[in-house]
């Protein structure tokens, strides 16, 4: 039996829509750009006239053999960024929030409540203060936290760290107590507890938060553009873009097409992971 739609259907269906387009259509300009050159971009830039497969690898070869954007060398910088960062909040992320969970202790609940409450925290209101303490500390250390790997690696712990605690934490509440009782009883050390019985039945949900933060720190601008800076050896791919912006001339065409290159991974993870990531997410978040 067809269910017949009320105007209230018809009315969310519409509001969709038009939230989805909106959400779509820089993708759109960045698809259908890459095929054109700088003039065409100028002269109409949501138009689907000049599309040519030799502009695009025109474009494709300026790109990649261009000196001042070192392609191969931000990549390199991205993924080692992202998988190192991935790392470190799966394995932190994980052990924190079994003893949060697991710990009934009012101080670990207040310590769960500062993980939420940054989660709304605006990165615009600390960032300011991030990079001087960056500094600070790095002077104390005698390294530089800045324009570095280890700077930026141990920021992302931080920032990430607050939603991998969140769901994680969900997730472990379904995990029956009685397992770590049992494994305790036979002489397992808490060490052994988590690594051997708990991190095992985590991997959906660390498999989720991985996704999501990855998808977040590959594309991140802000923070790398702060902490990194645009005159560095150490640049992300979203940061090496402003290569191709100049003071009087943008080149719309390789701008473009090194923003294609740049968001490729992200869109072939998030197609084969996405069964993956609301799964994980109704499995963490709603039962927290």
């Amino acid at each position: 039996m067809v269910k017949k739609l009320t105007v209230l259907d018809v009315i969310i269906r519409i509001i969709v829509t038009i939230i989805a387009i909106f959400v779509l259509f820089p993708f759109f300009l960045i698809v259908v750009n890459v095929f054109r050159t700088a003039n065409d971009i100028v002269m109409n830039p949501v138009s689907v006239s000049g599309m040519a497969v030799s502009k695009l690898l025109n474009n494709l070869t300026a790109v990649i053999n261009n000196s001042n954007f070192s392609f191969w060398t931000a990549f390199g910088t991205s993924a080692v960024v992202t998988i190192f960062s991935l790392l470190l909040l799966a394995l932190f992320g994980g052990m924190a929030a079994w003893v949060i969970c697991r710990n009934k202790t009012r101080w670990s609940l207040v310590i769960y409540m500062i993980f939420i409450a940054s989660m709304i925290i605006p990165f615009q209101v600390v960032m300011l203060p991030l990079i001087s303490t960056f500094r600070d500390v790095g002077k104390f250390l005698g390294i530089n936290m800045l324009q570095s790997f280890p700077g930026i690696i141990f920021a992302y712990l931080g920032f990430g760290g607050a939603m991998t605690v969140f769901i994680l934490n969900g997730f472990i509440k379904t995990i029956p107590y009685e397992l770590e009782e049992a494994a305790a009883i036979d002489g397992c050390s808490p060490e052994r507890i988590y690594f051997n019985i708990i991190l095992p039945l985590l991997k959906p949900p660390i498999m989720t938060v991985t996704i999501l933060n990855g998808m977040w720190i590959w594309n991140d601008y802000l923070l790398p553009s702060l902490m990194l800076g645009h005159n560095g050896k150490v640049k992300t791919l979203p940061v090496a873009v402003q290569a191709f912006i100049g003071s009087y001339v943008k080149q719309w065409d390789l701008i473009l097409t090194a923003a294609f290159l740049a968001i490729i991974p992200m869109i072939i993870l998030f197609l084969f992971a996405q069964k993956q990531i609301m799964g994980g997410l109704v499995d963490g978040a709603i039962k927290s």
